[in-house]
């Protein structure tokens, strides 16, 4: 493969930037985007490396691409067919290794589909911005949360947004991410009294009290859903109790649970349910929340369309909107109150062992990519 854009993903997986470490991936985009005029900003906060960059206009119409460049750890490295961080395309055009769907062929394809639209239209209208974080997989709260938070300070003007996530499920282009359910963590630690397993009336089990509520926690039905988001769901992550000895009745119980939910609800209300239903038990306890994320949507538009009938025109594929799966960094994007979407290669394989992805599927993604570049900045007013 000589294309441009499989020598450049090729590139971006052999840095070994496990979250939240950049490596050299971000000088390699700046490398690219340079020549082309862009004005690139760094924002370091952390040890989380962001990149900001744009050409065009600033205050006519903004397509923003969005990705990030960090990978999750490659696990135990004998179990993959080929190293994880030295790129191999086997005999069936596929190409393996760390990052190579989760998203480095994304951010692959959107910088070289801006290389061929600037340089195929130099006086473009409008402005094709990028929002590149190193701070995904991990923590997410030195990257993309605070760059658009300086976003909106500036007042920068931003319409359009697409996140290079693996959205498309069995062929590229079938599915593009609308919306995203919210995320919201519980951390429930419910106290009891420490003792002998063979005098119980001295201690205070607290796995016995907690059963009660636990039961209720995980049969109740939080919502319905809309038209939009499926209902609201709640599992339990993890729960410990215990010393390790046989004989010795806890004296606390750790539980973590999940909730992914829906705009029929908020957190508030999600919290205060929970609440009710742990007072309604006598429980002693202390809860700790942690927000990743409010639901957000984009309702069919000029995005969604124009990204629709780029997937039709390339791949003669009719593709659905879609809310499902976990939380991205589109939920911090929303924010700055334009449309968004996240749209790119096959997610089977993100963060297992041999993540893969197809040649093809990237040099056709980067044709969308342009097409819609195309459609959406030439010929914009302000």
């Amino acid at each position: 493969m000589t294309e441009s854009v499989i020598d450049l993903t090729k590139a971006l997986i052999a840095e070994k930037s496990v979250s939240p470490d950049d490596k050299n991936c971000q000088n390699i985009i700046i490398e690219r985007l340079k020549p082309l005029g862009f004005v690139i900003e760094t924002l370091c906060f952390g040890r989380t490396k962001n990149l900001w960059a744009y050409h065009g206009d600033p205050v006519t119409t903004t397509l923003m691409f969005a990705g990030h460049t960090d990978v999750v750890p490659a696990g135990d490295e004998n179990k993959w067919l080929y190293p994880p961080y030295e790129p191999t395309i086997d005999q069936n055009g596929l190409l393996y290794g760390r990052g190579a769907a989760d998203m480095k062929s994304g951010v692959a394809a959107m910088v070289c589909a801006t290389e061929d639209f600037v340089k195929t239209y130099p006086d473009h209208t409008g402005r094709v911005a990028f929002l590149i974080t190193s701070d995904e997989e991990a923590d997410a709260s030195d990257g993309t949360v605070k760059v658009v938070d300086m976003l909106l300070k500036r007042q920068e003007r931003i319409d359009y947004c697409i996140v290079g996530e693996p959205s498309s499920n069995i062929k590229l282009g079938d599915q593009i991410k609308n919306g995203r359910r919210g995320s919201l963590t519980a951390n429930l630690v419910v106290h009891g009294i420490q003792g002998h397993v063979a005098y119980p009336h001295l201690a205070e089990n607290p796995i016995h009290r907690f059963a009660p509520a636990l039961n209720e926690l995980v049969t109740t039905i939080w919502d319905k859903g809309n038209e939009y988001f499926p209902q609201t769901t709640m599992q339990i992550a993890n729960i410990n109790g215990g010393t390790g000895a046989e004989n010795v009745i806890p004296g606390d119980l750790a539980v973590q649970f999940n909730f992914r939910y829906s705009s029929e609800l908020s957190d508030t209300i999600i919290k205060a349910r929970v609440e009710q239903i742990l007072q309604k038990y006598n429980l002693q306890y202390t809860l700790n929340w942690r927000l990743s994320g409010q639901p957000f949507l984009t309702p069919q538009g000029e995005l969604t369309e124009a990204t629709a009938h780029a997937i039709k025109e390339l791949t003669q594929i009719d593709t659905q909107l879609s809310t499902s799966g976990g939380t991205s960094d589109g939920r911090f994007i929303a924010k700055l109150g334009c449309q968004v979407i996240e749209f790119g290669v096959l997610n089977k394989t993100i963060h297992k062992v041999n993540e893969n992805v197809s040649c093809q599927d990237i040099i056709k993604l980067k044709e969308i990519y342009q097409l819609i570049l195309e459609k959406l900045l030439l010929m914009t007013e302000s």
